[in-house]
């Protein structure tokens, strides 16, 4: 699979594990929701620098962003 697919997928999973909209997930990263958009769909290949913006604002080591197997977990109740 394409690196910008990976990408993709993983971003899309895990704003929608915050439940966020792309526009809150463009607010907090300081960029235009069209951006996120076009990341989500692997039409735009992010630099390594809005990698590890994006990976900061979700909480996650930037590695996991691109990483084919990522899993989600579920925090313990």
């Amino acid at each position: 699979m394409d690196i910008r697919k990976i990408l993709a997928q993983n971003l899309r999973a895990l704003r929608k594990h915050k439940g966020w909209s792309q526009e809150e997930l463009a607010h907090r990263a300081g960029v235009d929701r069209t951006y996120i958009s076009a990341l989500e769909r692997g039409i735009y290949s992010a630099t390594i620098v809005m990698v590890e913006k994006l990976a900061a604002v979700l909480d996650v080591e930037p590695p996991s962003l691109i990483d084919r197997g990522m899993r989600i977990r579920q925090p313990k109740r």
